[in-house]
């Protein structure tokens, strides 16, 4: 078996993929969301208007663009959130500068 590595690469392992599981729920749940809305609301208007299978097609597919770009719009935010920030590295001081 191989060693665990250092504490702070592990941690930060942790943290990235508790991060990523987040991202792919946020995504899976809006997407169910998008999805959900486009068949009932399709269903509804075929019902109005009673023109079966019509609105609930054309929703379903319009749904499909507007999810992708929900997801992506999501997904893009997110990893800029998840960025870590880099601290600038001190610098030395050689001797007694002021």
């Amino acid at each position: 078996m191989t060693e665990p590595t250092s504490g702070g690469n592990d941690q930060k392992q942790k943290i990235y993929n508790m991060a990523m599981a987040a991202l792919v729920g946020q995504v899976g749940c809006l997407t169910l969301i998008i999805i959900m809305a486009a068949l009932f609301g399709g269903m509804y208007l075929d019902n109005r208007f009673d023109s079966k299978p019509w609105f609930t097609t054309g929703l379903l597919i319009g749904s499909i663009p507007i999810s992708m770009g929900a997801m992506l719009y999501v997904s893009r935010a997110a990893i800029r959130k998840i960025k870590t920030r880099v601290e600038p590295k001190e610098e030395k001081k050689v001797g007694n500068q002021e």
